[in-house]
């Protein structure tokens, strides 16, 4: 589990900063650790670093981040690489909070993955993140000297969900809120996509399913994880066979306990979603994401969504990159993902023109709604230029069907007829979801969401249709909507699609591309993909099966997009029913729990697209 551990520590990197002595912080800052209780007794661990000017007639605002991922270095002698969102904000300055969440690491009382959010408390043992955000935060304003009385929140990817929350502790000084890469919903984010569940986070589950005994600076759940003894993620889980037999595994951890025994989206999930929390919001918020996030692409866009429908005079943006998890959070020069490059500095521009100016001026000037920043900033991916639109998604935009026509085309006009395309799906050969077996290891891979996909479309159980030659740009910009009309042998099936970049066949390689062995000449970049499960396909809640042989349509989101395909290009759509490891494969046989199928409910079904589906994009001018 070697690679894993190297992964938990980018992570910690990533939230929290290198856990290494600094020059800088610490000639800038002053360290000082404190317990703040919270109103239920519980004791959260928390380091703050004061600018060493700081004085009755130069007062700072405050930046927090709240996290589960550890705020090492612990003590109040060492110092981390950094403090803050970037470099930027660590030299402009800043009051910077770092907290523990309850449960982890040094901060006392019980671990819960996405706390419930309780609307109504009643008494102080009501408590959930938003509550333990008031509370900090009440505490710091009245406690930590020379602050100027207005809060930030900050955090990405679980961190990202804790700012996400906050918003909801309505705590008046909490003046600006970026939830980055956050969790809104586990059932449709992370773990889940549509209810799917993300086999690819299989070895995570020690870091979220073992509650620890007392407070530590330690990783506690290291002794849990297993050694698979091979590096071959897909060989493992195959060979793994039914969800059923990982109880060897994980039997004793509640969070795969927990997601084992609630396979639908039941009381349990939606107390977690945070979507229908949001009524008034205080803050100023800015979400921020990345089009090719592995892990949390929906929650930035959802949060962001539902609070331009429930509160339309909050002050909301949001921001989405070019970026994998996390990724604008530290500049690589060259901006990569994969193969794909989009540009030099690409984080530095996000820091400086969007993040630093984001706080500056609701924490540090007037804070009215004239920030200067757009409601949304959006990357074209097409392009590689940004793009500011006063309402996302574009009003302006257009819808266009792109029909599935059983001759492998993808037109704007449909087929007669009502004829389909057929192919076999054996769950026991499932369609790879990489051909970078170096990836099937640890947390969800990052690379995935824009490789080329050739692999894929040159199997038989993988449906191919794609345009004619573009004779000019055409820009998908907002939502994208699968209107399938399917049919199985068998009686559940998942349906995944995919929007792919047919580049043409003199492309040239870019410079920095970092497999010298991948060409660029008819690269099929993947743009955007989803998985819907059949059983879904009416209710979430409530999974019905399919009827073999029957018609059926099975309609699904995939998340926004903004890109350009080029002229010369081709816009390419691919459909199929496994993606493997990175989906927990369907038995084909409608069962009651997926995680409970046995060997033998898994069976080969043959499929059929009718060529009546069709894929609803909105196009830009």
């Amino acid at each position: 589990m070697k690679k894993l551990s190297a992964l938990l520590l980018l992570i910690a990197v990533a939230c929290n900063a290198v856990l290494a002595q600094s020059s800088y912080v610490k000639e800038h800052y002053t360290k000082k650790d404190v317990y703040i209780t919270m109103r239920d007794g519980v004791k959260l661990f928390t380091s703050i670093y004061t600018p060493n000017d700081a004085a009755k007639d130069k007062k700072y605002p405050i930046i927090m981040q709240r996290t589960c991922y550890s705020i090492a270095p612990y003590g109040e002698t060492k110092y981390p690489n950094q403090v803050g969102p970037s470099k930027y904000m660590m030299q402009e300055g800043y009051i910077y909070v770092y907290q523990d969440v309850r449960g982890r690491y040094k901060s006392e009382g019980t671990w819960t993955n996405m706390t419930p959010v309780i609307d109504n408390k009643k008494t102080k043992k009501d408590v959930d993140e938003g509550s333990d955000t008031y509370d900090t935060i009440d505490w710091l304003i009245k406690n930590v000297a020379n602050n100027n009385g207005k809060v930030g929140q900050w955090g990405i990817s679980y961190p990202g969900f804790y700012t996400a929350a906050g918003i909801l502790s309505n705590h008046p000084a909490l003046k600006a809120s970026s939830p980055q890469a956050p969790i809104s919903d586990f059932f449709f984010d992370d773990f889940h996509h549509n209810g799917a569940f993300i086999e690819g986070y299989f070895f995570t589950f020690p870091v979220f399913g073992v509650q620890k005994t007392d407070t530590t600076s330690k990783a506690w759940y290291q002794n849990t994880m297993f050694n698979p003894g091979t590096r071959d993620g897909y060989q493992f889980l195959l060979d793994l066979g039914p969800l059923s037999n990982a109880d060897k595994y994980y039997k004793d951890n509640f969070f795969w306990q927990e997601t084992v025994n609630h396979p639908n989206y039941d009381e349990f999930w939606q107390k977690r979603g945070l979507l229908k929390h949001y009524n008034k919001v205080k803050p100023a918020v800015m979400l921020v994401g990345g089009w090719f996030d592995a892990e949390d692409l929906t929650g930035p866009l959802a949060i962001f969504k539902t609070i331009e429908k429930k509160d339309p005079s909050a002050y909301n943006t949001i921001v989405m990159g070019p970026f994998g998890h996390g990724r604008w959070s530290r500049e690589t020069g060259h901006t990569m993902h994969s193969n794909i490059y989009f540009g030099d500095s690409i984080a530095t521009f996000y820091q400086k023109e969007m993040e630093q100016k984001f706080f500056h001026h609701f924490l540090k000037e007037n804070g009215d709604k004239n920030s200067g920043l757009p409601k949304a900033y959006m990357f074209n991916t097409g392009k590689n230029e940004w793009r500011k639109f006063d309402k996302w998604p574009s009003p302006t935009a257009s819808h266009v069907k792109f029909y599935l026509n059983n001759d492998g085309k993808l037109t704007e006009t449909a087929q007669n007829g009502g004829a389909g395309t057929s192919f076999v799906s054996d769950p026991l050969k499932p369609v790879p979801y990489t051909e970078d077996n170096t990836t099937t290891m640890g947390f969800t891979p990052h690379n995935y969401m824009s490789e080329d996909q050739r692999f894929a479309g040159r199997r038989t159980d993988v449906l191919v249709f794609q345009t004619d030659v573009l004779t000019d740009d055409v820009t998908l910009g907002g939502e994208i909507m699968a209107n399938l009309k399917v049919a199985t042998t068998g009686t559940d099936a998942d349906w995944i699609v995919k929007l792919i970049d047919v580049y043409p066949p003199d492309e040239p390689n870019n410079p920095y591309m970092p497999n010298k062995n991948i060409i660029l000449s008819n690269y099929w970049q993947m743009v955007r993909s989803q998985i819907m499960p059949a059983r879904f396909r009416n209710s979430f809640e409530k999974p019905e099966s399919m009827v073999p042989n029957q018609k059926t349509p099975v309609n699904f989101h995939l998340n926004d997009v903004l890109h350009t395909f080029k002229k010369g290009h081709r816009i390419m759509i691919q459909v199929q029913s496994t993606s493997f490891p990175l989906y927990a494969r369907n038995p084909q046989k409608f069962v009651e729990n997926p995680y409970k199928a046995a060997a033998s409910d898994y069976q080969k079904a043959t499929h059929t697209v009718f060529n009546d589906s069709f894929i609803d994009v909105e196009v830009l001018k």
